[in-house]
């Protein structure tokens, strides 16, 4: 690889959603990639910044948000160019964000090779995952394909959508032979089975040329609105006809828009320690935990308690768990929230009841 194509190399981070599910931690306000989730003293946005700094240098990093959102992420990355910072005025989800980004990043460096990401994942592996997105960029280059980043699964998980390879082989380039939907129980067994099936990280690597081409091939109308949209880069009038067309496109995400419609998807897989941190269980499943599992961060007791989660945002509050088991207890601005790890799945809809109220 030599620097002339690394100088090309580009990260775009998506960090317009909302992390409903970890409320009343993360909230449409100010939503879970901008929040300390582990303790560290970072924002997942931050930390997912560090994780790929080795592979580009900040001045190509591209952050896709909500322009409701913009302020904070040019807060939390004062290093980033500010013209890298594209506010969606309305969601859309991924395709039409990854075109946005696709078509901006087009007409700066038409040789761009690129790395698309979320904002809200955790990896434990920075090195393994350095190597793995290193290889993905280096066949890029040479190939017009895709390369999407597969996790090899370490328990029969249903929470999370599949690749399906058509090789068992690990950190290695390998043809997808399906996507496939978040499975049940059995299924997911019979995937950690095969061997061959890994988990959506949601991860992308490719030239800019190609993705450009691909969302021609199969999102067209998409692709007409952004070419308008780019008439006007660089513009006094470009905030403004974003504001008029963005709206206009589809909602649609690009595993459905592109990734099970293209003929040349590849899947390159790993190990890195993964998580998404989309529940508190997982988020309670990557911080130090106590010997009868408890994992706390911030003021709190635990009594008698086993595998409970406590997340007290507030330096000035106390929570108090006596004699509780497999609980989440969180509490952030004066909300506090209870529930079993059992119903953790059912938190987005209650809070959603509140937060539409």
């Amino acid at each position: 690889m030599n620097t002339k194509e690394l100088s090309h190399w580009h990260v775009v981070i998506m960090a317009g959603g909302v992390g409903s599910r970890l409320w009343p931690l993360s909230t449409p306000e100010h939503p879970k990639q901008f929040i300390d989730l582990l303790g560290t003293e970072k924002s997942l946005l931050q930390m997912t910044v560090e994780r790929f700094l080795p592979l580009c240098d900040i001045s190509r990093f591209w952050v896709v948000t909500s322009e409701k959102y913009a302020d904070i992420v040019s807060e939390q990355l004062p290093n980033i160019n500010k013209s890298h910072i594209l506010r969606e005025p309305q969601a859309r989800n991924t395709a039409p964000c990854i075109a946005y980004a696709s078509w901006k990043i087009k007409e700066e460096d038409p040789d761009a090779n690129i790395i698309v990401t979320p904002s809200d994942a955790l990896v434990t592996d920075v090195a393994k995952f350095v190597e793995i997105l290193s290889r993905a960029l280096q066949f890029t280059e040479q190939e017009d394909a895709i390369v999407t980043v597969g996790i090899t699964p370490d328990r029969p998980e249903t929470g999370y959508g599949y690749i399906k390879s058509n090789t068992n082989e690990t950190e290695e380039i390998s043809k997808v032979s399906a996507f496939k939907e978040k499975p049940d129980a059995n299924t997911a067994k019979e995937y950690l089975s095969a061997g061959n099936y890994f988990w959506n990280a949601g991860i992308f690597v490719w030239r800019v040329q190609t993705i450009v081409s691909q969302i021609r091939k199969y999102i067209p109308d998409i692709a007409v609105i952004m070419d308008r949209i780019a008439e006007f880069f660089g513009s006094d009038n470009e905030t403004m006809v974003l504001k008029e067309y963005f709206p206009q496109c589809e909602s649609i995400s690009i595993d459905y828009a592109v990734m099970e419609k293209s003929k040349e998807i590849y899947v390159i897989s790993g190990d890195v320690g993964w998580s998404d941190l989309g529940s508190w269980s997982s988020v309670h499943d990557n911080l130090p935990k106590d010997a009868d599992g408890n994992a706390i961060v911030g003021n709190a007791v635990v009594c008698g308690c086993k595998n409970c989660l406590v997340h007290v945002g507030n330096v000035e509050q106390t929570i108090v768990l006596n004699g509780l088991e497999s609980c989440i207890a969180v509490e952030q601005g004066g909300c506090v929230l209870f529930s079993s790890m059992q119903h953790e799945q059912e938190i987005k809809n209650a809070v959603n009841t509140v937060l539409l109220k």
